[in-house]
């Protein structure tokens, strides 16, 4: 029986996970810098010990309110095909052991649900596997390459 061991994160009272092999670390909220010409999911940039790291909004992506960022709030860094991203979080809850077969595929939950790897049916409720690598469209991980290419100019 194969095993998925997941970060879990809380977004407007959701609960998501990530791979924990894609996630680097968990950081306190930082200020953001804006990134102009960037694409409307991404928040801004920060700088992590001299990297520039997009920040992206799962709650933009998903039409939930927007919410001020405080104190509280961590940071994922999480690994996205070639490049590291930051993903705000209402709450960072651990990483929990699911088995891989309890995993069912989005569309069988919900048509329509982009971005979601998986979703597993806890105890406690449901607990949405997101897609980092399907986060952005190619048009903006293209968008986002060239606002971040301005940049650096």
């Amino acid at each position: 029986m194969s095993r998925l061991d997941l970060v879990v994160f809380v977004i407007d009272g959701q609960r998501y996970a990530l791979a924990l092999g894609a996630v680097e670390r968990v950081v306190p909220m930082v200020a953001v810098s804006p990134l102009p010409e960037a694409p409307a999911v991404a928040l801004g940039v920060i700088n992590v010990h001299g990297t520039v790291v997009p920040v992206m909004d799962i709650r933009r992506r998903f039409g939930l309110p927007a919410r001020d960022f405080g104190v509280s709030t961590r940071l994922l860094l999480a690994r996205a095909g070639r490049r590291t991203l930051a993903v705000p979080a209402d709450e960072v809850l651990g990483v929990v052991e699911v088995a891989a077969e309890r995993v069912v595929r989005p569309d069988a939950v919900l048509e329509g649900i982009g971005h979601i790897a998986g979703v597993v049916a806890l105890p406690d409720g449901l607990l949405f596997i997101h897609d980092l690598d399907a986060f952005l469209s190619p048009d903006e991980e293209r968008r986002l390459s060239e606002a971040l290419d301005g940049g650096a100019a």
